[in-house]
């Protein structure tokens, strides 16, 4: 087996039993970063030296057989919005085509003391605000299963990269789909963590009521040993939860027999892709063959997810992006201006691309005085109706299964003259994020030769769970080990 191709627990067992180096691992990874991701473009920074120089580090560890975890010598990358130091972090915009953070993110330190190895960021939608990785402004990420096919966004980068073998796992974030639906769309596995679970620290924030952190990699297993080493509160960020961390690999092999599986029947309608509805009924009744106990629930304000979900993010995203004016770091376009007015103005308008400026405006139209009554604060009042969905289902089951997306990936360009029609193709994954539940996103099946994704769904803090049940059909199944051919 080649090394780039191996999964978390592969390498960490030929790691430490001295069969491999994690120098020669992290060389063999930007090797075929170099060869495969001309045709991808998954990266925006490749980082070989940082990479070699932790590389021989975690060697030192594990020469030693001191302070070993599951990710030490592990290469990674991130996604392009979660700061790094002294490592440019862009977000994928003009606008900070040049940053460079002076320090780390909590999830940066934390995988740093486990012993990971930094390989690189990912290219993403610019700030997040896309489903297709299309809307950065440097270039498109292409589907490694078909190079004229979107890895889904926003986490593009990091799904195409995990799926073309170009890192051993990556850490995306969710603000409403952005790790799931790229990880349905090039068939790695992918958690949306509750909100709070992660440390938010030093992530350049979309919608910081949304914002979660999590690890995208090639099963519930490496998902479950990156999660147990970023999960847990963080003074540094007043949203992270106190709540002790699970072993979450120690619970993985418990048996999923009596868990009670709930199918959503609003997520079951009229407009799914064929093929994507019988591979989600297949694994249902998988998962019904490992003596899960599947039921009908109902979530009746499902039709509202979308609106609410996008409101809210308007609202959000308009303040957040605010702080980017050019005065304080990243572009600044002052030639010509004739006060700090004009520079403000002038830098925005050039840092900015097309899709970031219609989400500001319409942001600041919904919290505008007249509006923000009739829009912003009732999707707040909505939002909690849909908490209260997922409550009331989760007194009768102890996960939800439903699709990713209603199709598999679509072609580039196919969807970016119409917005609208690029934002529906959230519709079964954005209504876990006003709720702040999670959802595990595995591979279940193909449809006209690209993947589909199944998205398990579980009450608040019950990562543990939906790992141990995804583990359970990635046991029994073989989906997520089919990579495509340029990941050899």
């Amino acid at each position: 087996m080649q090394p780039h191709t191996l999964s978390i627990r592969e390498a960490h067992e030929l790691l430490t039993t001295k069969q491999i180096s994690s120098v020669e691992l992290t060389t063999a990874v930007l090797d075929h970063i170099h060869k495969t991701d001309p045709l991808i473009n998954a990266f925006v920074t490749i980082a070989d030296e940082l990479a070699l120089e932790q590389a021989r580090l975690a060697d030192q560890r594990l020469r030693q057989s001191e302070d070993i975890t599951p990710l030490t010598g592990i290469p990674f990358a991130v996604k392009d919005c979660i700061s790094t130091r002294g490592l440019r972090t862009t977000c994928s915009s003009k606008i900070l085509e040049n940053y460079i953070p002076p320090y780390n993110a909590t999830v940066i330190d934390r995988l740093s003391t486990a012993g990971a190895v930094l390989i690189g960021k990912q290219n993403m939608d610019e700030f997040g605000m896309g489903s297709s990785c299309e809307n950065s402004a440097f270039f498109d990420t292409h589907n490694p299963w078909d190079l004229e096919r979107v890895p889904g966004g926003s986490s593009g980068g990091s799904a195409a990269a995990v799926a073309a073998n170009m890192g051993l796992f990556a850490l995306g974030e969710d603000t409403g789909g952005s790790i799931r639906m790229p990880a349905g769309f090039c068939n790695v596995t992918g958690l949306k963590t509750t909100y709070g679970r992660v440390s938010r620290y030093g992530l350049i924030a979309l919608v910081s009521s949304f914002d979660s952190i999590g690890p995208m990699a090639r099963s519930a297993y490496d998902c479950a040993a990156v999660l147990q080493s970023i999960a847990g509160q963080d003074l540094k960020d007043a949203t992270s939860l106190p709540d002790p961390i699970p072993d979450y690999l120690k619970m993985l092999d418990k048996p999923v027999k009596g868990l009670r599986l709930g199918i959503p029947k609003e997520y079951f309608q009229a407009g799914m892709e064929a093929g994507v509805e019988s591979s989600i009924r297949e694994a249902i009744q998988k998962f019904e063959e490992l003596g899960m106990e599947i039921r009908e629930v109902s979530l009746p304000h499902t039709t509202y997810g979308l609106p609410v979900y996008y409101l809210v993010l308007f609202a959000e995203a308009s303040a957040n992006l605010a702080r980017f004016d050019g005065t304080r770091f990243g572009l600044s376009v002052a030639e010509g201006a004739e006060n700090v007015i004009d520079q403000y103005l002038q830098t925005r308008r050039e840092g900015f691309g097309p899709e970031v400026k219609r989400r500001i405006m319409l942001g600041a139209y919904v919290l505008s005085a007249g509006y923000y009554d009739a829009y912003y604060l009732k999707a707040q009042k909505v939002r909690t109706l849909l908490r209260q969905d997922f409550e009331a289902a989760f007194e009768q089951c102890d996960a939800l299964v439903a699709p990713t997306c209603p199709t598999t990936a679509f072609k580039l360009g196919e969807k970016t003259d119409d917005p609208l029609t690029m934002y529906l193709s959230d519709i079964y994954v954005v209504a876990t994020n006003p709720a702040g539940v999670p959802s595990l996103c595995v591979p279940c099946g193909f449809s006209n030769n690209m993947p589909v994704g199944m998205q398990l769904i579980g009450k608040h803090l019950s990562e543990d769970v939906l790992l141990q049940i995804g583990h359970a059909y990635q046991s029994a199944t073989d989906w997520h080990l089919k990579r495509p051919a340029v990941s050899k």
